[in-house]
């Protein structure tokens, strides 16, 4: 036989298509009472009768026209049933069909005075007809007035029981904590791992152990340790302290509850604290888990000891509600906080003592190390040139965060885009460090052929100083075009150092002063546009004498308070007899500096004005042509031998700045 006679017959499975099944949807209900009371507006009950005015109606009955009558005693309605011969009296160019008798209606000003008039006529025997009254109750105004508003209440708070069952909020979940939850069972989040966090080592060491603690707690108890509480994210914006959050949400294999400080606050008493007692027991339940609160400093900003000037009192009590959470009575056995904030120095003292926030992660600008790894992230997605050097991008960028380079990398994609370029080539980058940093370039502000010397000779006199100073930062470009707010500016490389002397301030102060100097001497008149550059130079100096100890009265003194509670004083640390000292402290820096600006321009006077014809020229000037008119620097640095091997020279006039670092200028109008 044949082996397939002995295998049982199966039939084919055929894909049935599935009776439809509506799902009921609530807002049909809606539906439904919107096309009844439609309808309701728009039917006529008595469509088989024709309203006319009562006048007509008392002429017809006076002529004799009307049969009979109903009067609505409720309802101040008369319905009259006419003769077939007095239709045309009342439908004017209309017939009756087969002469059958027809109705109409009106509204009568009251059932007294019409029921007079009928026993007039009556008697006149004008109306013989017959008369009945009724007691007609109109149900659909009832049910529109009376019963229709109860069962929209009555719906509204159906509704809303389902809504706040559900988990969608209500008045009665003001109180419920509205951290997200980060399952790790959840794959509709798009998870972000250690991988995606360039640089940042000592602050990715840090969170990794936390990570380590909590896959394998086994390792550390053992040997007596305990897992700790928390650990504070400090650093300036755009350093990535969210995004370290975020990697370890994406690295531990436990649930992660994260929101924002703000979302505690309310404007209703009592809600912060508890929206704080709702995350954590949810955390409880989920343990071990980990609470990420970004910008803490929100919250936990430090309580006034004067209530009359304290703060807002809900946001104290929501601050004490997290303090005893982190602490109190009861363990969080297996619940880590995790916190952001860039304002360290305004939070509570109890709020950053150990057992509470055990670990503070310094999370710092990165170097040009770091840097370089940050643009490597960045600059995966982009389609990029053969002349892309990432060492070269990471040099050019000193002080930048994180944040700020993923703009530079954007930008420079865009700028590409906007030239219908097919890659992204390394001047795009140049150009994008620029709008950055110095605004948008502005060509078509209209500019006088004065004030286009006076910023000139300004922009020079920056340019010299510091190209002839030994602690000036090694100048890149300069440039005449208008940029954002500034009417011209100066770009430089400055080192990157952690401590900064005497000196280097002094030689900053000076280079600062010397657009001003420049006017002075050359043209022998002030104007408003070195406005950017006193600030600066008079910050410089009054941080000198007031918190560095670098004045010779005041030697060894700083005023400068890091625990951020100055603000809530109303006395400065020191008496109105410092405070002239350090005001005819500063003042003297100033004028120092200025007086050896003036000098350097006045020994330098001949290769200033031919870098100021150059401005006027090209509008804009590199470190090339410095050199040309005033010859090698005397004083290598680090940073000058790296500008020198990567800046190009063949760049034509009005280009963009061929290696733009940080600005150090922003010539502003008053």
């Amino acid at each position: 036989m044949n082996d397939q006679q002995n295998k049982p017959q199966t039939t084919p499975q055929t894909n049935k298509p599935k009776p439809f099944k509506p799902r009921f949807n609530f807002y049909w209900i809606y539906l439904a009472i919107g096309i009844f009371f439609l309808m309701s507006v728009f039917y006529d009950g008595n469509s088989s009768s024709k309203e006319v005015t009562y006048s007509k109606l008392e002429t017809g009955l006076r002529n004799g026209c009307v049969k009979s009558l109903t009067v609505n005693i409720t309802q101040n309605r008369v319905e009259a049933e006419i003769e077939p011969t007095c239709a045309k009296q009342f439908f004017a160019g209309e017939t009756a069909a087969d002469d059958k008798l027809l109705h109409i209606y009106t509204t009568v000003p009251s059932v007294e005075e019409f029921s007079k008039l009928i026993a007039e006529l009556q008697k006149e025997a004008l109306f013989t007809g017959e008369v009945s009254y009724k007691d007609g109750k109109d149900y659909l105004d009832m049910f529109l007035f009376s019963v229709l508003p109860f069962l929209l209440l009555i719906l509204f708070f159906i509704l809303m029981t389902r809504r706040m069952s559900n988990g969608a909020g209500g008045i009665f979940s003001v109180g419920k904590s509205k951290a997200q939850l980060f399952d790790k069972d959840d794959k509709s989040k798009t998870k972000v791992t250690f991988k995606d966090v360039a640089g940042l080592a000592g602050a990715k060491q840090e969170v990794e152990e936390i990570v380590s603690f909590l896959k394998n707690p086994k390792k550390y108890t053992d040997l007596g340790g305990k897992i700790p509480k928390g650990a504070l994210l400090v650093g300036p914006p755009g350093t990535g302290k969210t995004l370290l959050a975020k990697a370890v949400a994406g690295e531990a294999d436990v649930p992660f509850f994260s929101m924002s400080g703000s979302d505690f606050v309310e404007m209703f008493v009592g809600v912060g604290a508890s929206r704080v007692r709702d995350l954590f027991r949810q955390a409880k339940e989920k343990a071990p888990c980990i609470v990420f609160i970004d910008e803490i400093d929100a919250v936990g900003r430090a309580r006034s000891n004067n209530m009359r000037m304290g703060g807002n009192d809900e946001r104290e009590s929501t601050l004490n509600q997290l303090l005893t959470e982190m602490d109190g009575f009861g363990t969080n056995s297996g619940v880590i906080i995790l916190a952001a904030t860039n304002r360290a120095d305004i939070l509570d003292k109890a709020l950053l003592r150990a057992g509470r926030f055990d670990r503070q992660i310094h999370v710092e600008l990165p170097d040009v190390h770091e840097r370089k790894e940050i643009f490597e992230v960045h600059l995966k997605p982009l389609k990029l040139g053969a002349s892309i050097d990432i060492d070269f991008l990471a040099r050019q960028t000193p002080g930048f965060s994180g944040a700020d380079i993923a703009n530079v990398c954007n930008e420079a994609a865009l700028i590409a885009a906007r030239h219908d370029k097919a890659t992204v080539e390394k001047q795009d980058f140049l150009d994008a460090v620029d709008r950055i940093v110095g605004g948008l370039e502005k060509k078509t502000k209209i500019l006088t052929q004065e004030e286009k010397r006076n910023i000139a000779f300004h922009e020079a006199g920056h340019a010299t100083i510091s190209w002839l100073l030994q602690y000036g930062n090694p100048l890149v470009k300069v440039t005449i075009v208008p940029r954002g707010e500034a009417l011209g500016a100066a770009w430089y490389l400055p080192e990157e150092r952690q401590l900064t002397s005497s000196e280097h301030i002094l030689d900053d102060i000076c280079s600062l002063l010397g657009g001003r100097a420049a006017e002075e001497l050359f043209f022998d008149t002030l104007d408003t546009g070195a406005i950017n550059d006193l600030e600066r130079a008079t910050k410089k100096a009054y941080a000198m004498v007031a918190y560095f100890g670098m004045s010779d009265k005041l030697a060894n003194m700083s005023y400068y308070d890091s625990t951020g509670q100055a603000d809530y004083g109303f006395t400065k640390p020191y008496s109105e007899k410092t405070a002239e000292l350090i005001d005819a402290e500063a003042k003297k820096i100033i004028a120092e500096q200025y007086e050896r600006a003036k000098a350097i321009l006045t020994e330098h006077k001949e290769g200033h004005n031919q870098l100021a014809q150059i401005l006027l020229e090209r509008e804009v000037l590199f470190a090339e042509d410095v050199e040309k008119v005033l010859g090698k620097r005397p004083w290598k640095s680090r940073a000058d031998e790296l500008l020198q091997s990567e800046t190009p020279t063949d760049v034509a006039d009005n280009d963009e700045a061929p290696a733009p670092a940080e600005s150090n200028d922003n010539l502003t109008n008053a």
